[in-house]
């Protein structure tokens, strides 16, 4: 039995699901252990100190998943509000380069300081994005895996072209943490929503903020729990952060802390090459089903006329962006469900 094969005793999709690309099945586990927390609270028997532990555990496990330190992990809900820390932290004037099929998420925050007049926001074709990265480029935005379409970013070109121009990185990689490995070590901002590849719950999420980064990104939502001891830091001055990405990060959400802590752990434990090359196979099996080039992604895009409540008619759950039928595999897909989307869409 492979390794996928194990992981995919935990879940139990009541369909055809391929829409990790929007949100992902969480395991079984996880799904034991966010009910027992919501049982906890009820009951008023929480131990909140001990989300601490959970806390820390996810930091672990997405620092391994994404090739980061643990020191340059911090926890925050959502991937806008890393993004929008990075844009307020940029020097007046500075020039920042963008996909313009970017998730909005990824950008609007550098787009809403370009419009107040801070910086300067330039959008070019997403497959001219390195080529055009220069000298003046303060920083480069871009997500890990396109969001709409799923076309992988060159991380390795990114890196080096970035060293030799001296530019500052800001990487998406809700669409690519938990499948695809990011070397996260190597930008000064990584940042992604875990809700999605990495199976915990909406509210979770997680940045890394690499040695050289905390030198010039300001912690612009410091609360008590970016400090080296959160419990020590509930009153009173004078200010006193962690010394490493923990000063950056938010206040936990401690519902979903455990089970997120259990979903990352999950596959942090697994082959994370194993579960690439599995959701691939996946995705361009449909491609060859379609008569479309291979895209080497879990996530595939077509032009369909085909409406999604047929779709939902043949049990497939999938999702319309950008007016495309767009399509996710991950380690809990089988080639049934390739099978049962294609005879979907053929009408057979």
């Amino acid at each position: 039995m492979s390794n996928i094969d194990e992981l995919r005793s935990e879940f139990s999709p009541a369909n055809h699901f391929l829409n990790t690309a929007t949100v992902g099945i969480p395991p079984r586990r996880a799904v034991e252990a966010f009910r027992s927390t919501l049982d906890a609270w009820a009951a008023g028997t929480q131990d909140v100190v001990a989300f601490d532990e959970d806390v820390n555990r996810s930091r672990a496990a997405f620092a391994g998943l994404t090739g980061a330190a643990v020191e340059d992990v911090g926890i925050v809900g959502q991937l806008s509000v890393t993004a929008a820390m990075v844009a307020a932290s940029l020097p007046a004037g500075a020039r920042v380069l963008y996909a313009e099929e970017e998730f909005t998420s990824t950008i609007f925050p550098f787009l809403a300081a370009a419009e107040a007049g801070r910086i300067r926001a330039e959008g070019v074709p997403f497959a001219r994005l390195i080529d055009s990265i220069t000298e003046e480029t303060d920083l480069v935005a871009v997500a890990a895996v396109q969001s709409a379409d799923g076309r992988i970013a060159d991380l390795d070109a990114l890196a080096e072209r970035t060293a030799e121009t001296g530019t500052r990185t800001f990487v998406d990689a809700t669409q690519a943490a938990g499948w695809l490995p990011i070397g996260a070590s190597r930008f000064d901002v990584v940042g992604a929503s875990a809700y999605k590849w990495l199976l915990a719950p909406r509210g979770t999420g997680f940045m890394t903020i690499s040695p050289a980064a905390r030198a010039w990104v300001r912690p612009l939502f410091p609360g008590w729990y970016s400090g080296e001891d959160p419990w020590s830091t509930v009153y009173g001055a004078p200010l006193r952060l962690a010394p490493d990405a923990r000063g950056y990060q938010a206040s936990p959400d401690w519902l979903s802390t455990p089970a997120a802590a259990i979903a990352l752990e999950l596959l942090a434990g697994a082959d994370l090459e194993e579960i690439r090359r599995h959701n691939v196979e996946l995705g361009n099996a449909f491609c060859q089903g379609v008569g479309i080039p291979e895209n080497d992604s879990a996530i595939v895009s077509i032009t369909s006329e085909v409406p999604e409540e047929r779709l939902l008619a043949e049990g497939v759950s999938a999702a319309y962006r950008g007016g495309r039928l767009r399509l996710s595999f991950h380690l809990y897909n089988t080639f049934a469900d390739v099978e049962a989307v294609l005879k979907a869409l053929s009408g057979s």
